[in-house]
């Protein structure tokens, strides 16, 4: 009796401390429950006194103490905070709420909990800082936070946590540096911050992580050298790199120290070097990705022995040397039996497709060689591939025809052939491919016609044969398939015959275009079903008749063009109700009556109406003839009517009068408040961080170009939205200050349609503490004049959705007198002459309504009006003024910048537009440059040096063809004037300017 009395009251408190846990416990479970604001599955419904809390759902208990050691609530769609009260269920070793919609702040309380092993928060949407005082679990083994908007740096406390076994913080908006202390973490096995804002180098110490299995750091801004120590960590499976600044070369013994690697993602760095050949040697190797670097040399023989391989990715490399034997490495890849994807596009590969690629495991989804100098023939047992997805041979050099065989892909969803030097027939076997969805074979010599078994191909969205040299009627068939969506283009053939009905199925298609073709009769009503179509190209055909009412059903419609056929009647009146168009050509038809007012017809810019001689009215920017009143048409002109006309007239004139000395007035007035103003009032202020935002980290999707002293991003303004282009002076190369200084003085003070606008410039430091200067401009969206008149040489200028880079004679004349009129406001019309020193193609770009824009001021001179010897002093700091080429031949020998040595780089860049060469192209040699070219053919050989394609362009001109051949007489005969080799032979801007208005107005009224 004594014993079990002396042993009642620690028995009795034991049970009493257990009874106090189990109330704080289930007091805080109450409290989690009342955070929650959504909870549509009801997890929380069973959370109430009928059951004992270790019986609620998500809650599992220990069985001595009944004390919660598990609240797993993931996947559940619950919403709401996660309570402070959590910090009180100190014996809870798992929590996993992820997969919720869980906000806010990760409570702090969290701390408390030094039992936990487990915190699983992942694909939530908490915000704040990760909390630091998470390192006071010192038992954490897991601990995952992806997929939240969690920001600031990662905590460097959490490298003492030295049980932790697995990180996550992929998908947040983490910024600074990896911390060093995550080093110390000897049984890291899973470190992984994908896709955050993480700048700076790769920590050394990571390297110590012996047991390290997964190093995930992709998606960055991380920058410098991959530590030789990761190279060593050979316990290593996953090594993702892809999509940061990372620099260097793989070590020659990648493939002997990473020797249990099965994924090795680098793609999309700055990466260079020759691919090692020991990567042979990493037996267990799956996924190799090396695209998106510098990659040289050749891809090695002998990774045909990495017998399970499925992913081999090396394009937009410089890999390859052109040469004969570049592709024999796929013969080895025959032994890859899992072999799924291979991407060699963006190369330097030349030489054959060897046969050999036939027998490549019959499991290849995807198999690319796009954007290569290879030649020769398609191999014919192509067919063997029977399990291709996506084919694409684009934009080579290859030659013969597309094998009957191609029939045989079942599978096939996209196929790509197009851009190269493909002839005979499309294969009518190609309608056995019932999945295919997106076909190019556009830009070939394919001859024949278009094989009506297209039709089986019912799930085809995208279909592009233009330029090629196909004749017949169009397939009813093709026309037959509702499924068509994005785009039919069938320009550039010989196709003949009607437009048949069947092209109202095409209710979903956004794009149609069968201009330059020989189609005619009248365009069918039907036409008005295809409810959703945006672009509308019929022109240079011959279509007769009236433009049917149904059109008027085109709500969506954007661009339409139905110029040079023989289409006759009114314009519909419900073109002027159109709320999306933008461009409409009706040009060189027989139209006659009204022009409606209203919407697209209220920009002169936006509408083309040339060549039909009996329309009349519209707005007086369209200078058409005034309508007469139905009842007095064809009738002499009455003399109350010219009583009306004179007095409109006058009245126009007095109103022009005043408007010239309101303009007059407000310049003065504008002048003296500008000069009252400093510059840095003009222009908005912006940092590094702004641009970093904006160009998504100056990411290489964003990349549209480069000069001689940097880069320039697309980027989108945080603040307004606004496209911008930006570009980034590289500081290390010399005379790249002092370009942007330039750059800034020449367009501080100028305003004029055809010069870029500058937005603003930063110049600051980037948060490596580096200097940084970048300047930000109006974002021009259809690129520069070099894209369109050289994309089809460049690799990678035009993508598969785009239309074929081919000026018309129009566009190419607006161009150059956009050019001109720039030249003719900085040499004659601002308050200090400016010398641009750079004019070239690539320099002028163009916005949205093929306006030119002449832009990089990076070599401008301002001349200031003084004596001779200090304009010499001005000019002597600058060494060759402007691109080989264009630059005038006096720069070449030290003369000073002048207006003359921009007439001579415009008179070039004018015979470069008609004639598509370059000046620096290789025929020009022994004497023969591009002046002299165009100076032996004229008069009589002009057609013989002209653009091909411009030509191709103009072949169908409704227009006498004599204005055509006199307007590019007229055209060559200037840029010849103004690239005289002597500065005073050389015409004047302002002449050059005034005689191409003219010639506008002449050829294209």
């Amino acid at each position: 009796m004594s014993i079990v009395y002396l042993n009642l009251p620690s028995v009795i408190c034991g049970t009493m401390t257990n009874l106090s846990g189990n109330e704080t416990d289930h007091v805080a479970l109450l409290a989690i429950k009342d955070k929650i604001t959504k909870d549509p599955m009801q997890v929380t419904r069973s959370w109430n006194k009928s059951l004992h809390f270790c019986q609620w759902k998500g809650v599992s208990c220990s069985l001595r103490h009944q004390r919660v050691t598990i609240l797993n609530l993931n996947s559940q769609g619950l919403a709401g905070l996660i309570s402070p009260s959590i910090g009180n269920l100190s014996f809870l070793r798992i929590l996993d709420l992820s997969n919720n919609s869980f906000q806010g702040l990760v409570p702090p309380e969290i701390s408390h909990l030094f039992r936990l092993q487990r915190v699983v928060l992942a694909n939530n949407s908490l915000r704040g800082q990760i909390p630091v005082n998470l390192s006071s679990c010192f038992n954490l083994r897991i601990l995952e936070l992806s997929g939240n908007n969690f920001t600031g740096h990662i905590p460097a406390e959490l490298g003492s946590l030295s049980h932790l076994v697995e990180f996550y913080a992929d998908r947040n908006n983490l910024k600074g540096a990896i911390p060093d202390s995550f080093g110390n973490i000897s049984l890291l096995k899973v470190l992984s911050v994908q896709s955050n804002e993480l700048w700076g180098r790769i920590p050394q110490s990571i390297g110590q992580l012996k047991s390290l299995n997964i190093l995930n750091v992709a998606e960055n801004l991380l920058s410098g050298l991959i530590p030789p120590s990761i190279y060593n960590l050979s316990y290593l499976t996953t090594l993702f790199m892809r999509v940061n600044q990372l620099q260097g070369s793989l070590p020659h013994s990648v493939g002997l120290t990473l020797c249990n690697i099965k994924v090795l993602r680098l793609s999309a760095n700055q990466l260079t070097g020759i691919i090692p050949v020991s990567l042979s040697n990493a037996s267990n190797l799956e996924i190799l990705e090396l695209s998106i670097n510098n990659f040289f040399g050749g891809v090695p023989d002998n990774l045909g022995s990495l017998k399970k391989l499925s992913w081999l990715g090396a394009f937009s490399n410089n890999l390859g040397k052109e040469q004969a034997d570049d592709l024999s490495f796929i013969t080895s890849l025959v032994n890859c039996s899992q072999l799924r994807r291979l991407h060699l596009g963006g190369n330097n590969f030349g030489g054959q497709i060897p046969s050999s690629l036939a027998n490549l495991s019959t499991k290849l989804l995807y198999f690319s060689i796009e954007e290569n100098p290879i030649s020769g023939k398609i191999p014919n047992d192509i067919g063997n591939l029977i399990g291709l997805e996506s084919l694409s041979m684009y934009y080579n050099q290859l030659t013969g025809a597309i094998p009957e065989s191609i029939g045989k892909l079942y599978k096939l969803i996209e196929a790509g052939f197009g851009k190269n030097k493909l002839s005979g027939e499309i294969p009518s076997s190609i309608g056995n491919l019932t999945l295919l969805s997106q076909l190019w074979l556009e830009q070939n010599n394919l001859q024949g016609s278009i094989p009506s078994t297209l039709g089986n191909c019912r799930k085809l969205i995208f279909l592009h044969l233009y330029s090629n040299a196909l004749n017949g009627t169009i397939p009813r068939e093709i026309l037959s398939l509702s499924s068509l969506s994005r785009s039919l283009n069938l320009a550039q053939n010989r196709l003949t015959g009607p437009l048949p009905v069947e092209v109202g199925n095409l209710q979903n298609l956004v794009e149609l275009n069968v201009s330059h073709n020989e189609l005619s009769g009248e365009i069918p009503s039907s036409l008005g079903s295809c409810a959703r179509l945006q672009h509308l190209y019929m022109d240079h055909n011959c279509f007769t008749g009236e433009l049917p009412n149904s059109l008027i059903s085109l709500r969506g419609i954007e661009n339409i063009d139905l110029s040079h056929n023989n289409l006759s009647g009114i314009i519909p009146k419900g073109f002027a109700t159109f709320p999306f168009l933008q461009k409409l050509n009706l040009s060189f038809n027989d139209f006659h009556g009204d022009v409606p007012v209203g919407r697209v017809f209220s920009n002169a810019s936006a509408v083309s109406l040339a060549g039909n001689d009996k329309l009349c009215g519209g707005i007086p920017e369209l200078q058409l003839p005034l309508c007469l009143p139905k009842k007095h048409r064809g009738k002499k002109m009455s003399l109350a009517v010219k009583l009306t006309i004179s007095l409109i007239c006058g009245l126009l004139g007095l109103v022009l009068v005043l408007f010239a000395v309101s303009f007059y007035w407000c310049k003065k007035q504008r002048k003296r408040s500008s000069s009252k103003s400093s510059p840095e009032d003009q222009f908005i202020k912006i940092s590094f961080g702004d641009l970093l935002k904006a160009t998504d980290g100056f990411s290489s999707g964003n990349l549209i170009g480069g000069g001689s002293f940097g880069s320039v991003y697309k980027g989108v303004l945080e603040k307004d939205q606004t496209a911008v282009a930006v570009k980034v002076l590289n500081l290390q190369r010399r005379g790249a200050s002092r370009s942007f200084l330039a750059e800034c003085e020449a367009l501080r003070n100028i305003r004029h349609r055809n010069i870029v606008k500058i937005l603003t410039a930063c110049s600051s430091v980037d948060y490596q503490g580096n200097e940084f200067k970048a300047l930000v401009y109006e974002f021009m969206p259809n690129k520069s004049l070099e894209a369109w008149l050289h994309s089809y040489l460049e690799t990678g200028n035009v993508g598969h959705d785009e239309e074929p880079r081919s000026l018309s004679l129009c566009q190419r004349l607006n161009i150059i007198t956009d050019v001109a009129a720039a030249l003719d406001y900085l040499h004659n019309h601002c308050e200090i002459p400016i010398v641009h020193c750079d004019i070239k193609p690539s320099n002028v770009l163009l916005d949205d309504d093929m306006t030119a824009h002449l832009g990089d001021f990076g070599l401008a001179r301002i001349i200031p009006q003084c004596n001779p010897q200090v304009i010499s002093d001005h000019n002597s700091s600058v060494g060759l003024k402007g691109t080989i080429g264009y630059a005038a031949p006096e720069y070449g020998m030290g003369s000073m910048a002048t207006k003359e040595g921009d007439v001579y780089s415009f008179g070039i860049l004018v015979l470069e537009v008609l004639t598509g060469k370059r000046p620096t192209d290789d025929m020009f040699r022994d004497g023969l440059n591009l002046h002299k070219l165009v100076k032996m053919s004229l008069p009589d050989k002009v057609e013989e040096i002209v653009d091909p394609t411009l030509v191709l362009g103009e072949a169908a001109a409704a227009a006498p063809k004599i204005y055509t051949h006199e307007c590019l007489i007229s055209i060559l005969r200037i840029g010849e004037a103004c690239s005289e080799e002597l500065p005073r032979d050389r015409m004047e801007i302002h002449a050059a300017f005034h005689q191409l208005l003219k010639l506008k107005t002449m050829v294209f009224p």
